[in-house]
């Protein structure tokens, strides 16, 4: 399982981008990360825009509740999403 915190009224993930996918996908896991499928390329924080978009909608969050913490220029990310469910965590690692 990919590690997972909730701080406060967020929660803390580890993700792994894979930018330039044919659609926008979240879930499933990639090691014990949570795979974030995105078309964007990784230039000029185009991936990071889609991953944040990606998430938001995954989580029915507002983009401005998604941060990325760590990892701004590799695939492997640590996000933080404010009022993300647990349960939607769950539901999105089974894929």
């Amino acid at each position: 399982m990919s590690r997972a915190a909730l701080v406060g009224e967020a929660l803390v993930i580890d993700i792994q981008v894979v930018p330039r996918a044919s659609r926008t996908a979240v879930g499933g896991m990639t090691g014990e990360r949570l795979r974030v499928a995105v078309p964007a390329p990784p230039v000029d924080g185009a991936a990071n825009a889609a991953v944040v978009e990606a998430l938001a909608e995954a989580f029915a969050v507002p983009r401005r509740a998604v941060e990325i913490v760590r990892g701004q220029s590799g695939r492997r990310k640590t996000v933080r999403i404010s009022g993300a469910s647990a349960e939607t965590l769950e539901r999105l690692r089974r894929g």
